[in-house]
């Protein structure tokens, strides 16, 4: 990234690095810098992962064909990320984190019950991302005789969890220049990872594997959706609010697209060819998503890929790990950024250990945590893009932080229409492989779509019905209070105290 690109403003190339002094507040026009093109940095580094190859397998175990599967990829990711665009404009607009931006639908204290969600979301991401990478490790080593038990486990969950949680602590200035590192090395080695083992696709296989009905279509649709932009709706502003107010909407949204868009679709469409081509390699992928792409490698480019697995899967992890601190602080905790993203590695570790060395099915409890997880921040999302449709103005920043200011503490509205879109969402998807979450889909029945067992059961309409359900009623409900928002006059800006709220 050259001086020209930096987001944050001018830097000699051997200025240190420090910890990030900003937490919620406002980022001042002093340091508002660089153009909406950096913003392919963060987002094409934080999806380049090799798990995106992963994906091919667990389309498929939807019961569809490869072109079905093909379709389902290329429209959840383009789609599901162009909401991240949508929601970047917010950043640009108001120099805010993304879950202080959404206080502006929520009110000031009435966010906090979105910003639960999204820490929770984060969270989770972030502790898949790690475990993953420890699994991935372990494989590696493995096969190269090495060791891959326990011991080989721990240190590499040290290793990739050091890594991350340095990451967030750090924050935006190691971020994006850490993203620009694993953007060239991970696409470069990914690249010669697909020229290896592009032997092992069979197109008579691939071609062969029959159509499945439109409901297991569907239900590969969203969990595509879910599995990409859907999981990063939440810190998407996170970013753009680094960049001058003038900055083009339609570059933002271009530019965050894109960035998060090449990398998963060129992986998508290869992971789908080796899934396809061998049921015994789909079926591994599900106990150990990376892992088991080490299997048609050659031994001499085991380390490579691990190196390139390891690092892709931090990059994703280091932006939720960011991310999740900033919710957390938006929820309420009364502490420094740094503080949050410290006590957020702890959980993710936590979890990290759970999933390496207690839990024995993966795919099943992924797809539950996506799913379940995926039906409240569809909801967000769709009351957030409603309400910044609305807008006509940038956002006041000093009333973002006031609970008697122009956005309200408790509004009732956004809240009774968050609960009643993910009630409705939960209702409409199933996961019998976690069974945790058996009590999901009840209106499967009543509203005639078979039930738990019907042929409606996996294909999470809920996600969808919970996005347009927050929308459509935030359209219809909150025109009102937008234009007695904007017509109030600017107020001061916030000070120390209140950007603690």
């Amino acid at each position: 990234m050259t001086r020209a690109q930096d987001p944050v403003g001018d830097r000699s190339p051997g200025r240190p690095i420090q910890v990030e002094a900003h937490g919620l507040d406002v980022i001042g026009d002093a340091e508002r810098k660089g153009t909406p093109r950096t913003l392919f940095w963060p987002w094409f580094g934080a999806n380049v992962s090799v798990l995106g190859l992963s994906y091919g397998a667990f389309a498929f175990g939807f019961g569809i064909s490869f072109w079905q599967a093909l379709a389902a990829g290329v429209l959840g990711i383009v789609v599901s990320f162009l909401l991240c665009g949508f929601i970047a404009v917010a950043g640009k607009r108001g120099s805010a984190p993304t879950m202080v931006l959404s206080r502006a639908a929520y009110g000031v204290r009435g966010n906090r019950l979105p910003s639960v969600i999204s820490w929770v979301l984060t969270v989770g991401w972030e502790t898949v991302l790690t475990a993953l990478a420890t699994l991935a490790t372990a494989t590696v080593f493995g096969r190269l005789g090495w060791g891959g038990g326990t011991g080989t486990k721990v240190a590499a969950l040290v290793v990739v969890a050091a890594l991350t949680v340095v990451g967030g602590v750090m924050g935006f200035d190691l971020i994006m220049r850490l993203q620009t590192a694993i953007t060239v090395i991970t696409g470069v080695l990914t690249v010669v990872y697909v020229a290896l083992v592009a032997d092992h696709i069979h197109w008579a296989g691939v071609s062969a594997i029959p159509a499945g009905s439109p409901q297991e279509f569907i239900g590969a649709l969203v969990f595509m959706m879910t599995g990409f932009g859907l999981g990063w709706v939440n810190a998407a502003a996170d970013y753009s609010r680094y960049l001058p107010r003038n900055s083009s909407s339609r570059g933002v949204i271009g530019w965050t697209t894109f960035g998060a868009c090449a990398a998963p679709l060129l992986l998508l469409v290869f992971g789908l060819l080796l899934a396809g081509s061998s049921q015994a390699l789909s079926k591994a992928v599900a106990a150990d998503p990376i892992g088991a792409l080490t299997t048609i490698l050659p031994t001499w480019f085991l380390v490579p890929f691990a190196i390139v697995a390891v690092l892709g899967l931090v990059g994703g992890a280091v932006l939720d790990i960011y991310s999740s601190g900033l919710a957390l602080l938006s929820a309420g905790l009364p502490v420094p950024r740094y503080l949050a993203a410290l006590l957020d590695g702890a959980l993710m570790i936590a979890g990290s250990v759970y999933i390496v060395f207690f839990a024995g099915d993966f795919l099943g409890q992924f797809m539950g945590f996506l799913t379940t997880l995926g039906v409240p921040i569809a909801a967000w999302c769709g009351i957030m893009l409603a309400d910044l449709a609305l807008r006509r103005r940038d956002y006041d920043d000093g009333d973002l932080y006031r609970p008697h200011g122009r956005y309200g503490d408790l509004p009732l509205t956004p809240l009774l229409l968050t609960l009643a879109a993910t009630a409705a969402g939960w209702g409409l998807v199933t996961n019998t492989a976690a069974s945790w979450l058996t009590w999901q889909g009840y209106l499967l029945g009543p509203l005639g779509l078979g039930g738990r067992t019907g042929a409606w059961a996996y294909a999470n309409l809920g996600v969808l019905a919970a996005l347009a359900l927050a929308f459509l009623g935030t359209l219809l409900l909150g025109r009102g209070r937008v234009r007695a928002q904007e017509a109030q006059a600017p107020s001061q800006a916030p000070n120390e105290r209140a950007v603690r709220v």
